[in-house]
């Protein structure tokens, strides 16, 4: 497995060049759905409510993912995260899930969230499988959003034992509260 092998960097800053290793692979998985442009993202880093992490392969970047962080809340939402076709099947994926997990837990959130396409499609399933085998747990809550076709369910990972179980309603509201600061500002209070 490359999993032993991968160096993993983050940043709460914009960084031009880890940005250069991510943004293929960004741009490739979700470049024609639902890629926020680089612009926001920039914005949502020097707000202090998203982090960039990229892992690399020997020098090749094989994985990235942007999180999110509302802080009041103790949730760390995955917005993006993404594998190099060509690296897929080799437990980076899982690995990189689980690095973000102890990051969460060591910075004291309470859980991760991810929102999921839950149109019934092969690919989605896929998907939804591979959160699944991460540890986290599908809610029955459909969202739909006015601005994209594709509906969604939330999934979450409780990181402290203690943590109660939570509706897809209430796991969206924090996701919507993320969408919110990230393309309209006021990140600050949260990070």
């Amino acid at each position: 497995m490359g999993e032993s092998i991968m160096k993993i960097k983050t940043i709460d800053t914009w960084d031009d060049e880890l940005w250069k290793d991510a943004s293929p692979l960004y741009l490739q998985a979700f470049g024609d759905k639902g890629a926020k442009p680089v612009k926001i993202i920039k914005k949502m880093i020097a707000q202090g409510i998203a982090e960039l992490h990229v892992g690399y392969n020997e020098s090749a970047a094989v994985v990235m993912a942007l999180t999110g962080k509302l802080v009041s809340y103790r949730v760390m939402i995955i917005d993006y995260l993404a594998v190099s076709e060509k690296e897929r099947g080799q437990g980076l994926g899982y690995h990189f899930v689980d690095y973000l997990r102890q990051r969460a837990l060591a910075e004291g959130y309470q859980k991760l969230i991810i929102e999921a396409e839950s149109e019934e499609t092969p690919v989605n399933r896929q998907r939804i499988h591979f959160w699944q085998s991460c540890g986290f747990i599908l809610t029955e809550y459909v969202h739909h959003y006015i601005w994209v076709p594709e509906p969604y369910r939330a999934m979450y990972q409780p990181i402290i034992s203690d943590s109660r179980e939570v509706t897809g309603e209430e796991l969206f509201g924090y996701i919507n509260t993320f969408h919110r600061l990230s393309f309209r500002g006021g990140g600050r209070e949260e990070g």
